[in-house]
């Protein structure tokens, strides 16, 4: 008997999670079998039960390879920028990422689009609303802590402002993966995060004009030659922020 190592399990899982984020886009989670997701693999049903206990653990497993490396980034940011900052990092990190990275697009399709909460399924709901009630908690504390730095007072309680962020990233994100071609999802989310920000009384950073530089003028040597064009400094956006 050939023993597998290691790395031969990781491959398989590998295999066996891309076949199922392929086949949830395509046919629906309720709609796909695990012996569908195996024979795409090239595997055995038994190996899917080897790595995952069951299709939602499966649909989890699939989630977390987005959503794990979406939170690394935002954690990142936590010891260097302010309340506000952070708060609007954890939205605009959702939007670019979602954006720029076809397999988050499709996993967050799928999340949106082609699951059904109902049977094998409820692990799931119930893990999103786990997922959704640790975000919401985030954007409260993120809330308090930026009225509290600006010194002044929400007209909403936080758990309220916190749920209308969540709304509108929601709704900017659901509405872009039906037709991304409608709009451009970053400048929109945006656009649309700090309006909401901005009427709860929360003064956005401007941001700083690139600095001018002199032009040198040519020497006599050099009469014939055009001088320098300025450099100048690049733009800095202050912006970026889990979800599911």
């Amino acid at each position: 008997m050939v023993r597998r190592t290691k790395a031969d399990a990781e491959a398989t899982r590998s295999a066996l999670l891309d076949a199922a984020e392929q086949l949830f886009l395509a046919n629906g989670v309720s709609r796909t079998s695990l012996q569908d997701i195996a024979s795409a693999a090239g595997t055995t049903r038994g190996a899917i039960y080897w790595h995952f206990q069951d299709k939602a653990a499966l649909f989890h497993a699939m989630m977390e390879r987005v959503t794990l490396p979406m939170e690394q980034s935002i954690n990142a940011a936590q010891a260097i920028e302010t309340p506000l900052q952070r708060l609007r990092l954890s939205v605009l990190t959702a939007l670019r990422i979602t954006a720029s990275d076809e397999q988050a697009r499709r996993v967050f399709m799928i999340a949106t689009q082609q699951v059904e909460f109902n049977g094998e399924m409820l692990a799931v709901r119930e893990r999103k609303l786990r997922w959704r009630d640790e975000y919401l908690r985030y954007l409260e504390q993120e809330f308090e802590a930026a009225a509290r730095e600006a010194g002044i007072t929400l007209p909403v309680d936080t758990r309220t402002a916190a749920l209308g962020l969540k709304a509108i990233l929601s709704g900017v994100l659901d509405n872009w993966l039906l037709d991304t071609a409608s709009y451009d999802v970053v400048s929109v989310g945006t656009q649309v995060m700090d309006r909401y920000l901005c009427g709860l009384g929360l003064s956005l950073p401007p941001v700083a004009p690139a600095p001018r530089r002199a032009v040198p003028a040519p020497s006599n040597a050099a009469s014939d030659e055009a001088p320098p064009r300025p450099s100048g400094s690049p733009k800095r956006v202050r912006s970026q922020t889990r979800t599911a």
